[in-house]
């Protein structure tokens, strides 16, 4: 065949490709996906919007209630900034009970007041950081003129009741960093660090260290060595609020990592735990043990009143922290900020109370409660259903707002696009905002629930191409 009749027959092809509408384009892609292997038993959903004019440009499966994973932080955030507001922050006291003698002996006990900060000795603020808490409670101690101490350090998290984990949440997940539970006390974002090493003369697997070492804590070490490769495929289960973890899984030969990251079981006692031990280091003494509102509670034993406040805590804003809580997918705040909305609406500052007013608040801004199956903050429990037509509703709305710009901010950066990603077992989304080469702009929500395999986000990506 001639080379100029080639190119004759090729260019009106070229030409058809290009002129395409993005919601042909969407139409062809989402078709292809659906094709795929890994989708042959899945259920998956897209909705996209002008987001200019809130009209759907493309929406298939659109008002299917599907697990969101962490793709539900927009709606989490967005909830926040609305009730909250973006400079909101949370505060910590430190306070006595009883009285100070004029020897400097406190007659009482030191009392750390939570007030839910999820930042509280978080290694992601420098104001914030552990060190820099414990040294500014240490100088109001010694400011208040206290030298020895006839009681000891309570930790009280009672904003938050006894309840951390919320309702749904696996059990394979909430001994493990990322299912750490939200107290009223939360204390270095809820977890500390093993350090695990792989032995060939046994095949076994050896915690090289703990951080901060755990002294309170009863470490059962079930694991084996994994084959060169395998990686980390250790859980640590942990009940909450309990003194033994158990560690199962495998830990690879040659694994690049140092080891994992586990949920403190009891964030408030910890905190307590640690001002006692600091103090204890510097001289001053105590003459019972570290405890919490919750552990006297439980002994019936009443929890003693502040009598003096020496030191407040104020958290960084809720922008600051909103900041990272979409960018590094923090399911903790999450937890804490569905709480502190309960408690901002003068409800029990529960998960379920904090979940249902998120509901109620989207509800009255034209968004069908069943469309917004919601029983967590941050997505990591599977029973959270929310479509992805309300979810796109609710990222259109936040544009509207005067918190858009730190809204917006952070959101991760995914194939090109503002997009916040969700995963969960065999789930796999992301949902966000798109600005077009051509100057339009879009407002993104897709889900795929019960896949096969791995390597399912290209495969998303490669669907909203599709508007590029």
């Amino acid at each position: 065949m001639p080379k100029r009749f080639l190119l004759f027959c090729l260019l009106p092809l070229s030409i058809i490709t290009r002129a395409q509408s993005p919601v042909q384009k969407l139409e062809q892609a989402f078709t292809t996906f659906l094709a795929d292997n890994q989708t042959k038993h899945a259920i998956a959903s897209l909705c996209v919007l002008d987001a200019n004019t809130g009209k759907n440009i493309f929406a298939r499966n659109e008002n299917i209630g599907l697990a969101t994973a962490s793709t539900l932080k927009t709606i989490t955030s967005a909830t926040a900034f609305s009730v909250l507001g973006k400079d909101f922050k949370f505060q910590t006291t430190l306070g006595y009970s009883g009285t100070i003698s004029s020897d400097g002996t406190l007659n009482g006990s030191l009392i750390i007041t939570g007030g839910g900060d999820p930042t509280l000795g978080s290694w992601r603020y420098e104001s914030c950081k552990e060190a820099a808490i414990l040294q500014q409670w240490v100088n109001a101690i010694r400011a208040a003129g206290i030298k020895k101490i006839v009681g000891g350090v309570i930790g009280d998290e009672r904003i938050f009741g006894t309840q951390t984990t919320p309702d749904g949440w696996i059990w394979q997940d909430i001994g493990n960093y990322y299912g750490a539970g939200a107290s009223g006390l939360t204390w270095r974002e809820n977890q500390f660090n093993l350090h695990l090493q792989a032995n060939h003369t046994d095949n076994s697997v050896t915690i090289v260290k703990v951080v901060p070492a755990m002294p309170y804590l009863k470490i059962v070490n079930e694991l084996s060595a994994g084959a060169e490769g395998t990686g980390d495929n250790v859980y640590a289960y942990i009940p909450p609020l309990s003194n033994v973890a158990y560690l199962r899984g495998s830990w690879g030969f040659s694994n690049s990592k140092e080891g994992i990251s586990a949920a403190l079981p009891d964030p408030a006692f910890d905190a307590a735990f640690r001002l006692q031990d600091t103090l204890r280091r510097i001289g001053i003494t105590a003459s019972v043990s570290a405890t919490t509102s919750r552990l006297l509670t439980s002994m019936q034993q009443a929890v003693p009143k502040v009598t003096q406040k020496i030191n407040t805590l104020f958290s960084p804003s809720l922008s600051e922290i909103i900041y990272w809580f979409n960018k590094k997918s923090v399911n903790l705040y999450g937890e804490h900020l569905v709480k502190t909305i309960a408690w901002k609406l003068g409800k029990t500052a529960t998960t379920k109370n904090g979940a249902s007013s998120v509901v109620n608040f989207w509800e009255e801004r034209g968004i069908d409660r069943n469309a917004l199956g919601i029983i967590d903050g941050s997505g990591l429990s599977p029973g959270t259903r929310v479509t992805t037509s309300a979810m796109a509703s609710v990222l259109y709305q936040a544009q509207k707002e005067s918190w858009f710009k730190d809204y917006y901010a952070s959101l991760p950066d995914n194939n090109g696009m503002k997009l916040k990603s969700g995963t969960i077992n065999d789930v796999s989304a992301f949902a966000g905002y798109y600005t077009s080469v051509s100057g339009n702009k879009y407002v993104i929500v897709i889900n795929v629930n019960n896949y096969s395999g791995s390597g399912i986000n290209k495969k998303l990506f490669r669907v909203l191409d599709a508007l590029k």
